[in-house]
């Protein structure tokens, strides 16, 4: 059958519609929870930047705004900003942590799950000049006298202080002993453990790779389960320390936002990662590739909300 001028035209108006659908926005607002600096910080900008790249949108700013390990900028931007599809926040295990270990009254069933984007395992470092070679020396330091083995990370109840915690614990030193120092951000952090007033330091390996390959700073152990090949770095399990760990970072819009809008969000963050900006700094910051669209991902939070809620209550860190 010949195609008329009124199918035609039909054709080519479902085409636009279409085509809008995916079209460039003028403008996205992408908050990280946390001072500059840190992982947060590091994910914001770097998928900011892929949104640009990659043509989903014109303008994209980055807004920091620190505390309780993400919960005081997951309270504003749920407070501020529902119903709007511009909007994202990035957030992950140092959130979901610091909920239940802070007892927010805000959480992440609050916002709309839009990607799971990265991974990463902790690594553990020292000052070059320490007397803390591996996880044995760190073992017995924190044995003989765990209050003079300040280690520092993230805010309080985060995966950072989740993982000290259970090093802590695996070696026999009771959580509560360990002296834990939390930061806001990473900058911070980098700048305590640099300044040698910490005897340890705990973070993302990608935020700390640069000073470890310049030498600054001494990697002692991964929290991965086994030995990554790109990673010259011994795991705390091979070690004898069995504690194992990585922190996985989202991207979650407003509530409140209509279905159609969700999926144009989803479509975006997934053309950015496909994006050679995204694609090269994730490479260079060594992250762990653990993309999941909003569905699959709305159930990977659920779930994960819930075992560091027992691992918390188990480790008592309130």
């Amino acid at each position: 059958m010949p195609i008329t001028s009124l199918s035609r035209g039909l054709m080519a108006a479902l085409t636009c519609v279409a085509l809008s659908a995916q079209a460039q926005v003028d403008s996205v607002k992408i908050m990280a929870p946390a001072n500059p600096g840190g992982g947060f910080d590091t994910v914001a900008r770097v998928l900011a930047d892929a949104l640009r790249a990659s043509g989903q949108a014109k303008s994209v700013s980055v807004e920091n705004k620190a505390g309780a390990g993400g919960a005081i900028g997951l309270a504003q931007f749920i407070n501020t900003e529902k119903g709007n599809p511009t909007s994202l926040i990035v957030a992950g295990a140092v959130t979901a942590a610091s909920i239940e270990a802070n007892k927010s009254p805000v959480n992440l069933s609050m916002v709309t799950p839009i990607a799971r984007l990265m991974g990463e395992y902790n690594v553990l470092v020292v000052p070059p000049s320490s007397p803390i070679k591996n996880m044995k020396d760190l073992a017995a330091a924190l044995k003989a006298n765990p209050g003079a083995v300040a280690i520092g990370g993230g805010s309080a109840g985060s995966v950072d202080h989740v993982m000290v915690a259970l090093i802590g614990e695996t070696v026999g030193v009771h959580s509560d002993k360990v002296n834990y120092v939390a930061f806001a951000g990473g900058g911070e952090g980098k700048a305590a453990i640099l300044g040698g007033q910490l005897a340890a330091y705990v973070s993302g390996y990608g935020e700390l790779v640069d000073l470890i390959k310049a030498g600054k700073l001494r990697a002692i152990g991964l929290s991965a389960d086994t030995r990554q090949k790109d990673i010259d770095v011994p795991t705390m399990k091979e070690q004898g320390v069995d504690v194992v760990m990585y922190n996985w970072r989202g991207v979650f819009a407003p509530a409140g936002i209509t279905e159609p809008q969700k999926k144009q969000l989803v479509g975006m963050v997934e053309a950015a990662m496909k994006d050679a900006s995204w694609k090269s700094k994730s490479e260079k910051l060594e992250w762990l590739e653990l993309y999941q669209p909003a569905d699959a991902f709305k159930a990977f939070v659920d779930s994960e909300s819930k075992r560091l809620k027992d691992v918390i209550g188990k480790l008592k860190l309130n």
